[in-house]
């Protein structure tokens, strides 16, 4: 029976973080991007609070480690959101999951770089692998891009974002508890979308008739992507470890092209599919014992 749990945690996570695609893509008919993201920090900054005050969590930041706090949350959320949201805007939510799946594979490329922590061959070949798949998805049979390129640059942009967030995230992972963590860096995010809200954003929120149908959205990143997907997340980590759990999240492309399917009707060739395939297959490949394991915990926090 906690086999069951645990297992069931870590597979509810993935669907959270998989729906977050659709969720955005549903969200974006009402409210603007920035909209969207700064309501969405807002509430997940109130129910992690809550958890951190009712589990005694919160702690003191080490002054050594408050710069490295504010250069995290600029990666992310402030600059990782704002890629992904505007790109999700132009491509579909499963062409959105699949670019941005790569971040473990920038992650570990990031790593070598930086911190020359040596690669095995299998790591290298998941790394080509993952990106032919990228190919392979995003190409019309004549080599023409089958998608819009300001989508992908600025997906692109997210997925460097959060490799340089998965980077900075390997100094804090050992000193602080991952709630605590995201906890602060979404405050620090919110304040930072704050003017951009106030700015761009206001006047049309304002304006806007708000609803049920177009807030629950919103509520729904909040509550189970950016807080209960975590929860359960680090619930699996601290009872099967790291190292299995996080082969589960290369299954989010998978769920998001599944509930884009039947949720917003996203279409699917067997190339989509195919090319899919070859980038789970990749990013599994490109994990296989290639980092610490605090790096690996560090490159799934990104959800």
């Amino acid at each position: 029976m906690k086999r069951f749990r645990i297992y069931g945690a870590v597979i509810l996570a993935m669907i959270f973080w998989s729906l977050t695609f659709i969720w955005f893509k549903i969200a974006n008919e009402t409210y603007r991007p920035v909209t969207v993201v700064f309501f969405r920090l807002l509430f997940a900054v109130i129910v992690l609070t809550l958890y951190l005050l009712f589990t005694r969590k919160f702690v003191r930041i080490r002054k050594e480690d408050r710069w490295l706090f504010i250069i995290l949350s600029v990666f992310e959320p402030f600059i990782y959101f704002l890629g992904e949201s505007f790109g999700l805007t132009y491509v579909s939510s499963t062409t959105g999951s699949v670019i941005i799946s790569t971040i473990p594979v920038i992650s570990a490329l990031g790593a070598w770089l930086i911190f020359r922590e040596r690669l095995k061959l299998i790591n290298y070949t998941g790394i080509v692998l993952s990106f032919i798949g990228i190919l392979i998805f995003i190409m019309k049979t004549d080599g023409t891009l089958s998608f819009n390129y300001k989508g992908l640059l600025l997906l692109g942009l997210a997925v460097v974002a959060g490799s340089g967030y998965n980077i900075t995230l390997s100094k804090l992972a050992g000193n602080y508890n991952p709630v605590f963590i995201v906890n602060v860096q979404n405050i620090i995010g919110g304040v930072l979308f704050l003017p951009l809200f106030l700015i761009s954003d206001l006047n049309t929120f304002l304006n806007t008739t708000h609803t049920l149908k177009s807030i629950l959205p919103v509520i729904e990143l909040s509550i189970f992507a950016s807080c209960g997907a975590f929860i359960l997340f680090a619930f699996a980590v601290r009872n099967i470890g790291i190292s299995k759990a996080v082969v589960f999240t290369n299954c989010v492309p998978i769920f998001t092209a599944l509930f884009a399917f039947l949720l917003v009707g996203d279409k699917l060739t067997f190339q989509n599919l195919f090319g899919i395939i070859i980038v789970v297959a990749g990013l599994s490949l490109s994990q296989a014992n290639s980092r610490k394991k605090a790096r690996v915990e560090t490159a799934v926090l990104t959800g």
